[in-house]
């Protein structure tokens, strides 16, 4: 493999650097949303429910970045915990839309407030525009992959 194959160094990999914030993250929302009995998959249904009410199973599953089988047995849990109601049958079509409960707007105020603070932690030796700015580049790198075709190798 050729120099020019190759990423180069790992510590200024932009793909790289970008997985160690996003494990960093998911480790420290673990630790965070355990005392809660939270998953971070919970956790992120839960906000999206609190600011989407109503989407369905495959709505939360892309939102939360799961597949529709994983995201059943996310909201089986959340509906068996009181946190969650989906009505028996679809009001129209197949998709039953899903709803917090008040238990589970409590539990969200709770668990968004923790998610709040690491994130604060996250960024906090960023100055406010340069928290904007990364905000704004990240979103960028998510519209060009989206747009394009991901290379492949030979």
């Amino acid at each position: 493999m050729s120099q020019g194959e190759m990423v180069g160094d790992l510590d200024h990999a932009v793909g790289y650097v970008l997985k160690q914030a996003a494990a960093a993250l998911r480790t420290a929302m673990d630790a965070a949303l355990r005392p809660m009995d939270l998953t971070v998959p919970q956790y992120a249904c839960l906000e999206l429910l609190g600011q989407r009410p109503g989407l369905s199973n495959a709505d939360l599953a892309r939102g939360v970045f799961v597949t529709r089988q994983s995201m059943n047995g996310v909201l089986r849990g959340l509906q068996d915990r009181g946190l969650v109601t989906r009505p028996t049958t679809a009001p129209q079509g197949r998709a039953l839309p899903t709803e917090l409960t008040t238990t589970g707007r409590e539990q969200l105020r709770r668990a968004s407030a923790a998610v709040q603070a690491i994130q604060q932690q996250m960024v906090s030796h960023l100055s406010p525009a340069a928290q904007r700015r990364l905000v704004d580049d990240l979103a960028s790198c998510v519209a060009a992959l989206s747009v394009s075709p991901t290379p492949t190798a030979d």
